[in-house]
């Protein structure tokens, strides 16, 4: 089996407020990106991963991580999927079609070994793409004009997405451009390839693996990292 992964991170917005993208916000002494691709590097499996950065990235220089040999430095693009695709051929360089590829955001950066092993064990073992996920444990209500209950949904259909997300290369690329080619809302992998007709299965994955949104999102992930070092 040859795994790659690649990790969009072409993002300067700064919905969160300062003068920082959101995936070179300070945690626990380094750049959310430094650990979320830490994360890939520890995994000896993975041959490569293609990092997409924005074409006026001015933070990148400073970063170590980035300087790995096994890093691979593209050109993202202005959505998600245009840094994945993007990431994907940068990798044609060196792996084929039919290899493994894990897409993971920049950032959640408290990925668990043990969470990506899981994914990656349970990818292999049926050769069936897969992503982690959690199911949703809050009772879930459907509203009317965005402020008003319409009904209470069964919360025991409904997962949440988390990332790595593991694909075939080819038909990831595949179904990547042709959901885009079709106005299709790629909102992250698993929707493409869903759309494209690919099965994909459910990893259970961790609380810890939460994806830093708000400002407010990192003390909480600080501890979650902390208690994965110790």
């Amino acid at each position: 089996m040859a795994l790659y992964a690649v990790i969009p991170a072409a993002g300067i917005g700064r919905r969160m407020g300062g003068g920082l993208p959101k995936q070179y916000l300070p945690l626990a002494g380094e750049p959310l990106l430094a650990h979320s691709l830490r994360a890939l590097l520890n995994c000896a499996d993975i041959r490569r991963v293609a990092v997409a950065l924005h074409p006026e990235d001015e933070w990148a220089g400073s970063l170590p991580a980035l300087a790995d040999p096994r890093v691979l430095r593209v050109t993202g693009g202005a959505e998600r999927a245009d840094s994945v695709l993007a990431g994907l051929d940068g990798l044609q360089e060196f792996a084929y079609e039919k290899d493994w590829v894990l897409v993971h955001d920049a950032a959640r950066p408290c990925l668990a070994a043990r969470d990506l092993q899981a994914l990656i064990d349970a990818v292999t073992a049926v050769d069936e793409g897969g992503i982690l996920a959690q199911p949703v444990v809050d009772t879930l209500k459907r509203a009317v004009d965005g402020r008003q209950v319409e009904a209470t949904v069964d919360r025991h259909h409904y997962w949440r997405a988390q990332t790595p997300q593991m694909f075939r290369l080819g038909e990831l690329r595949a179904a990547l451009v042709d959901a885009l080619a079709a106005g299709v809302a790629v909102t992250d992998e698993a929707s493409a390839m869903e759309w494209a007709g690919h099965p994909v299965q459910l990893v259970e994955g961790s609380p810890a693996n939460l994806k830093v949104t708000v400002a407010a999102d990192l003390p909480l992930a600080e501890w979650y990292l902390r208690a994965l070092n110790t």
